[in-house]
Formats: C-alpha cells, sequence, structure tokens
C-alpha cells in the first residue's frame, strides 16, 4: 500500500506496541503528526509545552510503565532542549527512543542556513544514545525503528535515537512493517558470577549499592534474593 513516511513511520511504532508517544509538533514534523492521527485509534500523541518536558516525559514514562517512552522532537534547538532529559536518561538507565527530525536531506552538512539547522546534529545524538542512525529513504523507516527498539531493549538500557529528514517523512513508498523487535538479553559471564558470589559470601558486613539497571521486576526480584541471602542492606 502506497503511504507517505511519516504513515509508515506511525505503523511501525504501533506495530512494536508503542500505546504513547511525547513530543511537540513542529513543521518538520507535519508528516509523522499527520501520520500519528491517522493511528490515533491505537496510539496517543501527547503534546508538551517544550521539547525537555516531552523527552523527560518520554525517561518517567519508560521508568512506570516498564517498557521504552517514545517522544519526537524537531532538528536543532528541539533536540537541544530535550538534551538534558537525554543525557539524563543515558546516565540512570532508562529506556527512551527519541525520534528526532531533521533538515531536508540534500542540505544536511552544506551549511545554507535552514531552518533549525545545527552543525553535525548526528555526532552530537551519539555522544547522547547507546545507539542512533539516520534515515535517508522512507523504505528505510520500518528497518531503523525496529532496530532502534531491538537495540533500546537489548543490553544495558540507555535512550535510543532515530533521525529522519522531513522529505523522507513526506516521500511516498511502498515499504511494508516489520514485526515487532526481538530483544537480546545481555548473558553474564558465569566465571565472573562465580567470582563475585565468593567474594560476597566471603565478606563480613556486605551492602549492596546498585544502579537504575535493576530496575525491572525480575532483575529486582533476584535482588531481594541476594540480599536477603546475604543479610545484606
Amino acid at each position: 500500500m502506497n503511504q507517505t513516511g511519516g504513515e509508515l513511520l506511525a505503523a511501525q511504532l504501533v506495530a512494536e506496541g508503542v500505546e504513547k508517544v511525547f513530543g511537540v509538533p513542529g513543521i518538520q514534523l507535519d508528516y509523522a503528526v499527520d501520520g500519528l492521527a491517522q493511528q490515533r485509534a491505537n496510539i496517543e500523541f501527547i503534546v508538551a509545552r517544550h521539547e525537555q518536558g516531552a523527552a523527560y516525559m518520554a525517561d518517567g514514562y519508560a521508568r512506570v510503565a516498564d517498557r521504552p517512552g517514545v517522544c519526537m522532537v524537531v532538528p536543532g534547538p528541539g533536540l537541544l532542549n530535550a538534551g538534558a532529559a537525554l543525557s539524563t536518561a543515558f546516565a540512570t538507565s532508562s529506556r527512551v527512543v527519541m525520534i528526532v527530525c531533521q533538515i531536508p536531506s540534500h542540505t544536511i552538512g552544506e551549511g545554507y542556513g535552514m531552518l533549525h539547522e545545527i552543525p553535525e546534529q548526528t555526532r552530537l545524538l551519539a555522544s547522547l544514545t547507546k545507539w542512533n542512525t539516520l534515515v535517508r529513504n522512507a523504505d528505510e523507516i520500518p528497518a531503523a525503528i525496529n532496530e532502534a527498539f531491538r537495540q533500546v531493549m537489548s543490553g544495558r538500557p540507555r535512550p535510543v535515537a532515530v533521525e529522519i529528514p522531513p522529505d523522507v517523512l513526506k516521500a511516498a513508498t511502498d515499504a511494508g512493517i516489520l514485526p515487532a523487535a526481538e530483544p537480546e538479553p545481555l548473558l553474564p559471564d558465569v566465571a565472573l558470577l562465580q567470582d563475585a558470589a565468593e567474594l560476597l559470601l566471603a565478606a563480613e558486613r556486605p551492602v549492596i549499592y546498585v544502579g537504575g539497571g535493576v530496575r525491572d521486576d525480575g532483575t529486582s526480584a533476584a535482588l531481594v534474593q541476594v540480599a536477603e541471602r546475604l543479610g545484606a542492606p
């Protein structure tokens, strides 16, 4: 079925199980917001008053719902506004998927002074996420979103980002959506676990200090068992 990149983006988000998107509409996002509007029976677009708020809302949602929080912002100032929340998500192991618009594809890196243009936006995103990609063709949108969700759900929880130029969101495509991403659990080193267990059992006054990566139910329950076995706070 022929559709715009924005419609395909919304359809793939639904396929990934996304129920809420937090964001601030802007001219570069017109076709993405239109796609979300067509999927309003399946997905809710929650409008913030500021991009930082949108990104923090996605972070908070991820922590409470135990599923990736999704936010959507315009390029340049929109991304910079959201940067504080994105760096917080990175530091605190929060699963945030940020969809960032770009300037028109043919102007990226040319320094024409396009609306909301900042130099090296992709490199900036790379410093705030564990994985990011720039989509150059509407047909690539499903694979990019699918990989973003695979990445955000695999290994250490940290934010990811997908950049999409407005002309890509506007372009017609007959590409189809992909099945929801399958996470790849981080498998521990058994030998290292054995070493850690021996150290803990030999400790006289063990104290457990952990990060946000143990926030999910299964890991938290396992940690409680360890703490109770050791009698450790």
